[in-house]
């Protein structure tokens, strides 16, 4: 597994990481059986993805407790674990007992990437709680993460879904981010209008997630109308078609269409699946350190990898980036997909 480098922060991580969102089962994703956990872990790591990413909201703490039981049998010194503290909990009071929380769940002592999971602003805090009433300050988060990495209990510090502004702002606070993690695939392009940029002059590595869009990147789905409610909720589809979708808008589901029966096509030269060629395009590109893949099987894991062994041809990449372009134009620069731009929780 090839190994990139995260800028200047002298994290490297492989290319393909696993996102663990799955791990411990939930209603968003369904059951998933620890043994299940357990075998996609071991697998991941004899083939070089060494990189585990998961969050303290995912499964209300699952996750993280279902990697960390998985990871027991292997060599914690080969592997980076990376995890997210929502924005609601980064006050100096709160914030050190939700990572020890995080520690006692993974089974370690030091987590390698600590990240906040949104911006700390009131529009992204109100996904995570309602019902908080003061925005924790900035300065006094950061500085309380840098008291941590200086503890020991924190490895690298990083962000995720953070856009231009809020990512400098960071920066300026703590200088040695490692890392941005972002939303980055054939049919979700908007970080490359900005946020992409910024982290490449600022030396910020990024890891990119939601590779296959949930499913969409794939052949599990004849059509967008075959997508359930909860993986619908992007701004590619229209909000009136699912009441799971909080964005309000008519979405994108004509060129949303377009775009993937073009790709499909091409799919069909090449004699490649869908997602072997997204996940192909995904780690050709040269700014993303990482791209997380969500494989729940020990099969869709040894295809993934077997996906991104094999370089992406120049001349394909511009290929395919041409059919996906009018989709990129349409959806503009937000690349916060859940929420209209108006709305827009990276900003």
């Amino acid at each position: 597994m090839d190994l990139r480098e995260c800028g200047r922060s002298g994290l490297t991580l492989p290319v393909l990481g696993l996102g663990c969102w799955a791990f411990g089962g939930g209603a968003y994703w369904g059951g998933t059986e620890q043994s299940e956990v357990d075998a996609v872990v071991r697998r991941a790591f004899d083939l070089g993805v060494r990189y585990f990413d998961t969050a303290e909201v995912y499964n209300e703490g699952r996750s993280e407790a279902a990697l960390g039981r998985a990871l027991r049998a292997l060599p914690r010194d080969q592997v980076v674990v990376g995890t997210k503290v929502s924005p609601a909990h980064v006050q100096p009071a709160v914030l050190p007992r939700r990572c020890e929380a995080s520690l006692r769940r993974l089974g370690t002592e030091c987590i390698g990437l600590y990240m906040v999971h949104w911006p700390i602003t009131p529009r992204s805090i109100r996904h995570f709680d309602a019902a908080l009433v003061a925005c924790p300050a900035v300065d006094d988060a950061f500085a309380t993460l840098l008291r941590l990495q200086e503890q020991g209990k924190v490895r690298h510090v990083g962000v995720s879904n953070f856009g231009r502004a809020r990512l400098d702002e960071a920066l300026r606070l703590c200088p040695g981010l490692a890392v941005n993690e972002l939303p980055y695939n054939l049919l979700s392009r908007a970080i490359e209008w900005e946020a992409l940029p910024a982290c490449r002059e600022r030396g910020v590595g990024v890891i990119g997630y939601m590779a296959l869009l949930q499913g969409v990147l794939s052949d599990r789905y004849a059509s967008l109308d075959e997508v359930p409610a909860w993986q619908r909720r992007t701004r590619h589809f229209d909000a009136r078609r699912t009441g799971a979708a909080r964005h309000g808008l008519p979405g994108e589901e004509e060129e949303t269409r377009r775009a993937l029966a073009e790709l499909r096509a091409i799919c069909g030269e090449l004699g490649q699946t869908l997602s072997e060629l997204a996940l192909r395009w995904a780690v050709a590109q040269r700014d993303v350190a990482c791209t997380l893949v969500g494989s729940r099987r020990v099969s869709d894991l040894e295809a993934d990898v077997r996906a991104v062994e094999q370089p992406l041809a120049p001349e394909l990449l511009v290929r395919l980036n041409a059919v996906t372009d009018p989709l990129k134009r349409r959806l503009g620069r937000s690349f916060d997909y859940y929420e209209s731009p108006v709305d827009d929780r990276t900003r």
